[in-house]
């Protein structure tokens, strides 16, 4: 049954991927089943419809996760640009409870995973102007650049070569960071307009760049692990753009975190599939299609379409190719299928074709919403 469903999907994706392109080679004209809105308000509002997610389900979530903080604040950018106050309510009646009778599951900010939430907050703060989530949203983007107080004397000794090189104590190397890291110090810049938390972004950006991106532009899920996961990848690709989106032009890193942004865009459009999608392991064309990855690679190339950032001539095709595809993974419900469950790092091959593929998983959900965003963004 399941090979049935995603056979039909993948026709789905296909069909529509042909039409769109017999119809146009443009980003913003789109068969009804592709509409950006239309796409957005149907996965902005099942996330609404969604409780808190927990990485081992059905076990309840010990604290509000990575996926979920992305896939709300997709939800609520798509109920700004949408001018959809319905939705900005309910995306902020989820959050109230966290003030008070759901506090235990707030996160602390002492890792790039849980450090990441102030993104919500703090566009929240810049949607309603409520003080108190700017507060709690800073709290996170400054706890980034802070050691815990209370932390041992040898931890805080390993932390503090990371400051000494003005790069965050929770400096890691794993490609996710980069997304984790970015986004809330990019959000905080937006906020205050202190240019030391882009700054700070942009420094650690480009160290993790010349630290881990390989000569084909793509990254390794980590040293131990020498493959190029499609989702590992995709932090990689969303973190540069949300960076470059904010970045000013006179921050002296811009050039060269632009120029791995085009590397990347460049190898990825080589390995995009006949469907218009990227596998599990981006090189492997034997591997599984995968649509987190592929939607966040979606969404980093529709941002540098927009922005300018590759010639539109060589990449819009491919992107739109690309979004058409998606979409055709996207159930009634609003669920996207297709998505490779959590993975940690493993230096084995089969490990990685043998992950599980969820449907409606929120790593799936958010970047949908991400390129919904930018398709609509003026």
């Amino acid at each position: 049954m399941i090979t049935i469903v995603r056979s039909i999907l993948s026709g789905i994706a296909v069909s529509l991927a042909l039409y769109g392109q017999a119809q146009s080679i443009d980003l913003k004209t789109w068969p009804e089943k592709a509409n950006p809105t239309t796409v957005g308000r149907l996965v902005a509002q099942r996330f609404v419809e969604s409780p808190h997610n927990s990485f081992k389900p059905p076990a309840p979530p010990k604290s509000i996760t990575y996926p979920e903080v992305c896939t709300w604040y997709g939800a609520l950018k798509f109920a700004d640009i949408s001018s959809d106050k319905a939705l900005l309510e309910q995306l902020t009646q989820r959050f109230m409870p966290l003030f008070d009778t759901e506090k235990h599951l707030l996160p602390r900010p002492w890792h790039v995973d849980f450090a990441v939430f102030g993104t919500v907050p703090l566009e929240l703060y810049q949607q309603t102007k409520n003080k108190t989530f700017r507060e709690m949203g800073m709290r996170f983007a400054d706890a980034q650049w802070s050691i815990p107080i209370d932390s041992p004397q040898t931890v805080k000794d390993a932390y503090q070569k990371f400051l000494d090189q003005g790069l965050t104590w929770q400096t890691r190397y794993w490609i996710d960071d980069m997304y984790m890291i970015t986004m809330v110090q990019s959000k905080a810049f937006q906020v205050t307009g202190e240019r030391k938390y882009i700054d700070r972004a942009a420094h650690e950006m480009l160290v993790y760049l010349d630290t881990i991106q390989k000569e084909n532009g793509l990254f390794y899920h980590a040293p131990d692990a020498p493959f190029f996961w499609g989702r590992g990848n995709g932090w990689m690709a969303a973190g540069m753009s949300e960076l470059l989106s904010s970045l000013p032009t006179d921050n002296p890193n811009r050039p060269a975190i632009l120029a791995s942004y085009k590397k990347m865009m460049a190898s990825l459009k080589k390995y995009q599939r006949e469907d218009g999608l990227w596998g599990q392991l981006i090189d492997k064309p034997e591997s599984w299609v995968e649509t987190s990855g592929s939607a966040m690679f979606t969404y980093a190339l529709i941002t540098g379409v927009r922005n300018g950032w590759l010639d539109a001539k060589e990449y819009t095709a491919i992107t739109r190719k690309a979004w058409l595809a998606l979409v055709g993974y996207i159930n009634e419900q609003g669920d996207i299928a297709n998505v490779c469950e959590g993975t940690n790092r493993k230096n084995d091959y089969q490990y990685y074709l043998d992950r599980k593929q969820k449907t409606g998983d929120m790593h799936g959900q958010a970047p949908i919403l991400w390129c919904v965003n930018a398709l609509l963004k003026k």
